[in-house]
């Protein structure tokens, strides 16, 4: 009567230890799949702003080469799915933004700065205290200045700004996107320090900056963004 008694305990407790051990490999099996991300197109800025756009699964991120940029223009990022060209057409042409689990990307047929336009292709994006700031190529005068060594030949007008722009086809600048107005700005130097305004530590290191490239532009962006209420 013991012997069965304590049989019948081995196996009650045998059967709940192999049951607790393929719970566990179940739990350590779901850990380690891969979790689709969530893709999301806004066709304008209103859905952008209220974060109300198409859930998608299927969107291609293509980093875009500089042999691609340099030969074609555009932005960064190509955005694309695969056997629709349905789609295809309308990312490239109609949506406005996509963002892909925390990473937003702009449309550059969407965007302008002022009169001049940025080209085909999507461009990274970020939140920040309630505005938009995508990183594309300087264009017009108020960028490429910036960008342009002081010893490079200048012509006036539009001539003038294609042939400068025309060696900054890999530069990066940021520009602001005000969700209020659907208007851009250049973020230079002047904009950077009213960002950093109330930030003493940031605003000092910056003004030791001489650059006002995406690089150096994107780091103190980037260091803002913990400290400001972001969208």
């Amino acid at each position: 009567m013991y012997l069965s008694l304590t049989k019948t305990k081995f196996q009650k407790r045998g059967g709940w230890d192999m049951k607790k051990s393929w719970l566990l490999g179940v739990l350590m099996l779901l850990a380690v799949l891969p979790v689709g991300a969530q893709q999301v197109m806004y066709s304008n800025l209103r859905e952008l702003v209220e974060n109300r756009g198409d859930t998608v699964t299927t969107l291609k991120i293509e980093k875009r080469t500089k042999n691609q940029i340099y030969l074609m223009g555009g932005a960064d990022y190509r955005i694309t799915v695969d056997d629709n060209p349905g789609l295809c057409r309308y990312l490239k042409s109609r949506c406005y933004a996509v963002r892909v689990d925390t990473s937003l990307y702009v449309n550059c047929r969407k965007m302008r700065y002022k009169r001049y336009r940025f080209g085909q292709w999507y461009a990274p994006a970020m939140w920040l205290g309630g505005k938009v700031y995508f990183c594309a190529q300087p264009v017009g005068q108020a960028a490429t200045s910036t960008m342009t060594p002081d010893d490079a030949t200048r012509l006036g007008g539009e001539v003038g700004d294609a042939i400068n722009a025309s060696g900054l086809v890999h530069a990066r600048v940021y520009y602001e996107l005000n969700p209020e107005t659907g208007k851009s700005e250049f973020v230079g130097r002047e904009r950077m320090m009213q960002l950093l305004a109330g930030y003493p530590t940031l605003h000092a290191e910056f003004e030791k900056e001489t650059s006002e490239s995406a690089e150096v532009i994107g780091k103190y962006l980037r260091a803002l963004r913990p400290l400001i209420t972001n969208h």
